[in-house]
Protein backbone atom coordinates (compact mmCIF):
# COMPACT_ATOMS: atom_id res chain seq x y z
CA UNK A 1 0.00 0.00 0.00
CA UNK A 2 1.65 3.46 -0.56
CA UNK A 3 2.28 5.95 1.71
CA UNK A 4 -1.05 8.43 2.09
CA UNK A 5 0.41 12.15 1.62
CA UNK A 6 -3.20 13.90 2.16
CA UNK A 7 -2.32 16.30 4.43
CA UNK A 8 -5.01 17.16 7.57
CA UNK A 9 -5.91 20.34 8.37
CA UNK A 10 -4.68 21.52 11.81
CA UNK A 11 -6.13 24.47 13.38
CA UNK A 12 -7.65 25.96 16.62
CA UNK A 13 -11.37 25.33 17.11
CA UNK A 14 -14.00 26.49 19.47
CA UNK A 15 -15.60 23.80 21.90
CA UNK A 16 -16.79 23.30 25.33
CA UNK A 17 -13.36 24.72 27.05
CA UNK A 18 -13.55 28.19 28.05
CA UNK A 19 -10.10 28.40 26.90
CA UNK A 20 -10.24 26.60 23.19
CA UNK A 21 -10.44 30.54 21.17
CA UNK A 22 -6.89 31.59 22.89
CA UNK A 23 -4.25 30.89 20.01
CA UNK A 24 -1.67 32.61 21.38
CA UNK A 25 1.79 32.98 20.14
CA UNK A 26 3.92 31.71 22.68
CA UNK A 27 3.72 29.12 25.86
CA UNK A 28 0.92 28.76 27.97
CA UNK A 29 1.04 29.89 31.18
CA UNK A 30 0.01 27.26 33.81
CA UNK A 31 -1.60 28.00 37.17
CA UNK A 32 1.47 26.81 39.30
CA UNK A 33 1.56 23.72 41.79
CA UNK A 34 -0.27 24.80 44.76
CA UNK A 35 0.07 21.25 46.38
CA UNK A 36 3.49 20.05 47.69
CA UNK A 37 4.59 16.78 46.32
CA UNK A 38 8.31 14.49 46.69
CA UNK A 39 9.70 14.25 43.79
CA UNK A 40 12.49 11.80 41.74
CA UNK A 41 14.91 13.46 40.12
CA UNK A 42 15.38 12.67 36.45
CA UNK A 43 18.93 11.52 36.09
CA UNK A 44 21.38 9.58 33.57
CA UNK A 45 23.66 6.62 35.53
CA UNK A 46 26.99 6.56 34.78
CA UNK A 47 29.21 3.70 35.21
CA UNK A 48 32.67 3.61 36.75
CA UNK A 49 35.48 0.90 36.10
CA UNK A 50 34.41 -0.19 39.38
CA UNK A 51 31.14 -0.88 38.22
CA UNK A 52 32.03 -3.22 35.56
CA UNK A 53 31.37 -6.72 37.66
CA UNK A 54 28.11 -5.65 38.63
CA UNK A 55 27.35 -4.65 35.29
CA UNK A 56 27.82 -8.50 34.45
CA UNK A 57 25.52 -9.29 37.87
CA UNK A 58 22.86 -7.07 36.29
CA UNK A 59 22.12 -9.22 33.36
CA UNK A 60 22.10 -12.74 35.62
CA UNK A 61 19.03 -14.18 36.15
CA UNK A 62 16.87 -12.78 38.85
CA UNK A 63 15.73 -15.53 41.67
CA UNK A 64 12.52 -14.06 41.50
CA UNK A 65 11.87 -16.06 38.36
CA UNK A 66 10.32 -19.58 37.46
CA UNK A 67 12.78 -22.24 36.17
CA UNK A 68 12.54 -22.18 32.49
CA UNK A 69 13.96 -20.78 29.22
CA UNK A 70 12.36 -17.22 29.80
CA UNK A 71 13.58 -14.93 32.59
CA UNK A 72 14.17 -10.95 33.34
CA UNK A 73 17.37 -10.15 34.15
CA UNK A 74 18.42 -7.16 37.48
CA UNK A 75 18.68 -4.14 34.53
CA UNK A 76 14.77 -3.94 34.99
CA UNK A 77 13.26 -0.63 35.69
CA UNK A 78 9.72 -1.49 36.77
CA UNK A 79 8.09 -0.14 33.93
CA UNK A 80 5.40 -2.45 34.29
CA UNK A 81 4.97 -3.32 29.67
CA UNK A 82 5.46 -6.95 30.37
CA UNK A 83 3.40 -7.30 32.65
CA UNK A 84 0.56 -5.97 30.94
CA UNK A 85 1.57 -7.47 27.12
CA UNK A 86 2.01 -10.65 28.74
CA UNK A 87 0.24 -11.25 32.07
CA UNK A 88 -0.38 -14.90 31.97
CA UNK A 89 3.80 -15.47 32.06
CA UNK A 90 5.32 -12.42 33.99
CA UNK A 91 4.02 -10.26 37.43
CA UNK A 92 5.98 -8.11 40.04
CA UNK A 93 8.60 -9.73 42.44
CA UNK A 94 10.59 -8.09 44.64
CA UNK A 95 10.34 -4.29 43.42
CA UNK A 96 10.60 -5.53 39.58
CA UNK A 97 9.39 -7.99 36.92
CA UNK A 98 9.68 -11.84 36.74
CA UNK A 99 8.51 -14.82 34.73
CA UNK A 100 5.51 -16.58 37.41
CA UNK A 101 4.72 -19.52 35.00
CA UNK A 102 6.76 -20.47 31.84
CA UNK A 103 4.75 -20.25 28.17
CA UNK A 104 2.89 -23.58 27.96
CA UNK A 105 1.48 -22.66 24.58
CA UNK A 106 2.18 -21.19 21.35
CA UNK A 107 -0.15 -18.00 22.33
CA UNK A 108 1.84 -17.55 25.17
CA UNK A 109 5.00 -17.98 24.07
CA UNK A 110 4.13 -15.46 21.84
CA UNK A 111 2.85 -12.83 23.99
CA UNK A 112 5.94 -13.38 25.75
CA UNK A 113 8.42 -13.17 22.73
CA UNK A 114 6.35 -9.50 21.93
CA UNK A 115 6.85 -8.27 25.73
CA UNK A 116 10.98 -9.59 25.13
CA UNK A 117 11.06 -7.73 21.98
CA UNK A 118 9.50 -4.34 23.29
CA UNK A 119 11.43 -4.10 26.73
CA UNK A 120 12.92 -0.80 26.81
CA UNK A 121 16.37 -2.20 28.71
CA UNK A 122 16.23 -5.60 26.95
CA UNK A 123 15.45 -6.79 30.46
CA UNK A 124 13.83 -9.70 29.29
CA UNK A 125 16.22 -12.83 28.07
CA UNK A 126 15.93 -16.80 27.08
CA UNK A 127 18.40 -19.23 28.07
CA UNK A 128 18.78 -20.28 24.37
CA UNK A 129 18.04 -18.11 21.55
CA UNK A 130 14.45 -18.15 20.28
CA UNK A 131 14.08 -19.62 16.84
CA UNK A 132 11.07 -18.52 16.59
CA UNK A 133 11.34 -14.60 17.09
CA UNK A 134 11.53 -13.33 13.57
CA UNK A 135 7.77 -14.66 13.57
CA UNK A 136 7.35 -12.50 16.54
CA UNK A 137 9.18 -9.62 14.99
CA UNK A 138 6.86 -9.90 12.26
CA UNK A 139 3.50 -9.41 14.30
CA UNK A 140 4.58 -5.64 15.53
CA UNK A 141 2.87 -3.24 15.03
CA UNK A 142 -0.43 -5.30 16.65
CA UNK A 143 -3.97 -4.24 16.32
CA UNK A 144 -5.09 -3.18 19.87
CA UNK A 145 -8.74 -4.99 18.98
CA UNK A 146 -9.71 -5.55 15.52
CA UNK A 147 -13.52 -5.48 16.49
CA UNK A 148 -13.59 -2.74 18.86
CA UNK A 149 -10.72 -0.11 17.63
CA UNK A 150 -9.91 -1.22 14.34
CA UNK A 151 -7.13 0.67 12.57
CA UNK A 152 -5.54 1.14 15.83
CA UNK A 153 -1.89 -0.60 16.79
CA UNK A 154 0.55 -0.90 19.78
CA UNK A 155 4.10 -0.44 18.06
CA UNK A 156 5.73 -2.03 20.69
CA UNK A 157 9.53 -1.70 21.17
CA UNK A 158 9.09 0.44 23.62
CA UNK A 159 12.51 2.98 24.16
CA UNK A 160 14.61 3.42 27.33
CA UNK A 161 14.99 7.15 25.91
CA UNK A 162 11.78 7.71 26.78
CA UNK A 163 11.06 5.44 29.92
CA UNK A 164 9.35 2.78 28.50
CA UNK A 165 6.34 4.54 27.18
CA UNK A 166 3.73 3.22 24.69
CA UNK A 167 3.83 4.20 20.87
CA UNK A 168 0.89 3.95 19.12
CA UNK A 169 -0.50 4.18 15.06
CA UNK A 170 -3.50 5.25 13.72
CA UNK A 171 -4.68 4.09 10.16
CA UNK A 172 -6.22 7.03 8.71
CA UNK A 173 -8.22 7.75 5.49
CA UNK A 174 -6.43 11.39 5.42
CA UNK A 175 -2.93 9.85 6.67
CA UNK A 176 -1.81 7.78 9.37
CA UNK A 177 -0.63 9.15 12.54
CA UNK A 178 1.91 7.92 14.78
CA UNK A 179 1.55 8.85 18.51
CA UNK A 180 4.99 9.23 20.35
CA UNK A 181 8.19 7.47 19.79
CA UNK A 182 8.86 3.63 19.61
CA UNK A 183 12.27 2.58 19.27
CA UNK A 184 13.43 2.84 15.58
CA UNK A 185 13.84 -0.51 13.94
CA UNK A 186 13.80 -0.47 10.21
CA UNK A 187 12.12 -3.57 10.55
CA UNK A 188 9.24 -2.07 12.37
CA UNK A 189 9.04 1.05 9.52
CA UNK A 190 8.27 -1.33 6.80
CA UNK A 191 5.99 -2.94 8.49
CA UNK A 192 4.33 0.67 9.09
CA UNK A 193 4.93 1.23 5.19
CA UNK A 194 2.56 -1.25 4.60
CA UNK A 195 0.23 0.23 6.36
CA UNK A 196 0.41 3.20 4.76
CA UNK A 197 2.99 4.88 6.23
CA UNK A 198 3.32 7.90 8.62
CA UNK A 199 1.44 11.53 8.14
CA UNK A 200 1.56 12.67 11.15
CA UNK A 201 3.73 12.35 14.24
CA UNK A 202 1.89 13.41 17.32
CA UNK A 203 4.04 13.69 20.44
CA UNK A 204 2.38 14.25 23.99
CA UNK A 205 4.95 15.64 25.91
CA UNK A 206 8.23 16.30 25.95
CA UNK A 207 9.65 12.91 28.03
CA UNK A 208 8.45 10.30 25.04
CA UNK A 209 10.03 11.40 21.87
CA UNK A 210 12.95 8.95 21.84
CA UNK A 211 13.75 8.23 18.33
CA UNK A 212 11.22 10.98 16.91
CA UNK A 213 13.79 12.03 14.45
CA UNK A 214 14.57 9.13 12.74
CA UNK A 215 10.94 8.22 12.38
CA UNK A 216 10.85 11.88 10.76
CA UNK A 217 13.16 11.12 8.52
CA UNK A 218 11.99 7.99 7.58
CA UNK A 219 8.76 8.75 6.41
CA UNK A 220 9.17 12.57 6.37
CA UNK A 221 6.04 13.06 8.34
CA UNK A 222 5.11 16.17 10.24
CA UNK A 223 5.62 16.36 13.67
CA UNK A 224 3.23 18.16 16.57
CA UNK A 225 4.37 18.95 19.45
CA UNK A 226 3.16 22.01 21.95
CA UNK A 227 5.33 24.89 22.34
CA UNK A 228 5.78 24.64 25.86
CA UNK A 229 7.70 21.48 25.75
CA UNK A 230 9.70 22.00 23.08
CA UNK A 231 13.59 21.58 23.79
CA UNK A 232 16.42 21.47 21.95
CA UNK A 233 16.29 17.77 20.70
CA UNK A 234 12.66 18.98 19.17
CA UNK A 235 13.55 22.56 18.49
CA UNK A 236 13.01 21.45 14.94
CA UNK A 237 9.64 19.73 14.88
CA UNK A 238 7.43 21.07 11.86
CA UNK A 239 4.07 22.02 14.12
CA UNK A 240 4.52 23.75 17.43
CA UNK A 241 1.12 24.27 19.14
CA UNK A 242 0.88 27.98 20.52
CA UNK A 243 -1.58 28.41 23.81
CA UNK A 244 -4.30 26.78 25.08
CA UNK A 245 -6.49 24.78 22.38
CA UNK A 246 -7.91 22.64 21.07
CA UNK A 247 -6.78 22.48 18.32
CA UNK A 248 -8.44 19.91 15.43
CA UNK A 249 -6.37 16.90 13.22
CA UNK A 250 -9.11 17.16 10.66
CA UNK A 251 -12.64 16.49 11.04
CA UNK A 252 -12.96 13.64 13.42
CA UNK A 253 -9.38 14.27 15.50
CA UNK A 254 -9.35 16.82 19.06
CA UNK A 255 -6.22 17.57 20.66
CA UNK A 256 -6.70 18.84 24.13
CA UNK A 257 -4.15 20.95 26.20
CA UNK A 258 -3.94 18.76 29.30
CA UNK A 259 -1.00 20.72 30.98
CA UNK A 260 0.23 19.46 34.49
CA UNK A 261 2.64 16.36 34.00
CA UNK A 262 4.65 19.07 31.84
CA UNK A 263 3.54 22.85 30.79
CA UNK A 264 3.12 21.16 27.32
CA UNK A 265 1.21 17.92 27.48
CA UNK A 266 -1.62 17.24 25.25
CA UNK A 267 -3.74 14.33 24.82
CA UNK A 268 -5.05 13.01 21.16
CA UNK A 269 -9.16 12.44 21.34
CA UNK A 270 -10.02 9.78 18.48
CA UNK A 271 -13.57 11.44 17.97
CA UNK A 272 -15.43 7.93 15.98
CA UNK A 273 -13.89 5.52 18.46
CA UNK A 274 -14.00 7.32 21.62
CA UNK A 275 -10.64 6.58 22.38
CA UNK A 276 -7.92 9.46 24.47
CA UNK A 277 -4.70 8.49 23.93
CA UNK A 278 -3.27 10.60 27.41
CA UNK A 279 0.95 10.24 27.46
CA UNK A 280 1.91 10.79 30.79
CA UNK A 281 -1.33 12.50 31.87
CA UNK A 282 -3.11 10.18 32.73
CA UNK A 283 -2.46 6.33 33.40
CA UNK A 284 -3.88 2.98 34.88
CA UNK A 285 -1.69 1.13 36.84
CA UNK A 286 -1.34 -2.08 38.84
CA UNK A 287 -3.15 -0.53 41.86
CA UNK A 288 -5.43 2.00 39.62
CA UNK A 289 -5.64 4.98 37.89
CA UNK A 290 -2.54 7.27 38.74
CA UNK A 291 -0.51 10.58 38.01
CA UNK A 292 2.75 9.97 38.43
CA UNK A 293 2.98 12.77 41.16
CA UNK A 294 6.13 11.94 41.58
CA UNK A 295 7.71 12.51 38.64
CA UNK A 296 5.57 15.53 37.58
CA UNK A 297 7.72 17.51 35.88
CA UNK A 298 4.92 21.33 35.94
CA UNK A 299 2.27 21.26 38.83
CA UNK A 300 0.13 18.36 40.26
CA UNK A 301 -2.81 21.02 41.08
CA UNK A 302 -2.66 21.94 37.29
CA UNK A 303 -2.51 18.13 36.26
CA UNK A 304 -5.69 17.82 38.51
CA UNK A 305 -7.28 20.32 36.93
CA UNK A 306 -6.23 19.21 33.13
CA UNK A 307 -7.99 15.29 34.68
CA UNK A 308 -10.93 16.93 35.79
CA UNK A 309 -11.69 19.20 32.50
CA UNK A 310 -12.14 15.46 30.66
CA UNK A 311 -15.64 15.50 32.09
CA UNK A 312 -16.57 17.24 29.01
CA UNK A 313 -15.29 14.54 26.34
CA UNK A 314 -17.37 11.70 25.18
CA UNK A 315 -14.40 9.17 25.32
CA UNK A 316 -14.63 5.22 26.63
CA UNK A 317 -11.03 4.15 26.41
CA UNK A 318 -7.93 5.51 27.82
CA UNK A 319 -4.83 4.61 26.02
CA UNK A 320 -1.83 5.93 28.17
CA UNK A 321 1.77 6.19 27.21
CA UNK A 322 2.69 3.79 30.40
CA UNK A 323 0.54 1.69 31.98
CA UNK A 324 -2.47 -0.55 31.01
CA UNK A 325 -5.42 0.72 28.80
CA UNK A 326 -9.14 1.15 30.21
CA UNK A 327 -12.21 0.70 28.59
CA UNK A 328 -15.24 2.20 30.44
CA UNK A 329 -18.38 0.72 29.39
CA UNK A 330 -19.88 4.22 28.79
CA UNK A 331 -19.66 8.32 29.41
CA UNK A 332 -21.02 7.62 32.80
CA UNK A 333 -19.04 5.20 33.78
CA UNK A 334 -16.07 7.08 32.75
CA UNK A 335 -17.04 10.44 34.49
CA UNK A 336 -17.93 8.61 38.22
CA UNK A 337 -14.82 7.12 37.92
CA UNK A 338 -12.90 10.50 36.99
CA UNK A 339 -14.73 12.57 39.87
CA UNK A 340 -14.14 9.95 41.96
CA UNK A 341 -10.42 10.31 41.00
CA UNK A 342 -9.52 13.91 41.30
CA UNK A 343 -11.51 13.98 44.42
CA UNK A 344 -9.42 12.11 46.29
CA UNK A 345 -6.37 13.47 44.69
CA UNK A 346 -7.19 16.87 45.49
CA UNK A 347 -7.66 15.84 49.04
CA UNK A 348 -5.06 14.02 49.61
CA UNK A 349 -2.44 16.49 48.28
CA UNK A 350 -4.17 19.36 49.94
CA UNK A 351 -3.56 17.57 53.13
CA UNK A 352 -0.02 16.76 52.14
CA UNK A 353 0.59 20.54 51.75
CA UNK A 354 -0.77 21.28 55.48
CA UNK A 355 1.41 18.72 56.93
CA UNK A 356 4.30 21.04 55.63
Amino acid sequence: MAMSTKAINLASFSSVFPSSLDKLNKPSKGVQNSFWVPRIPLVKAVQSPAESDTGRWAKQRRPQNADGDFFVDHTCIDCDTCRWMAPQVFTRAGGMSAVYKQPTCKQDRLKALQALLSCPTNSIRTEVPPPDILEAQKTFPIPIDEKKLPGVYHCGYHSSKSYGASSYLIIHPDGNILIDSPKFTERLARKIEELGGVCYMFLTHKDDVADHGKWSKRFSCNRILHSGDVEACTADVETKLDGNGPWRLGQDIMLIHTPGHTEGSVCLFYMPLKILFTGDHLLMRESGLDIVAMYNRYSVGTQLDSVKRLLDLDFNWIIPGHGRRIEFKDVGEKNAVLEAFVEEKYAHYSSVKNKW
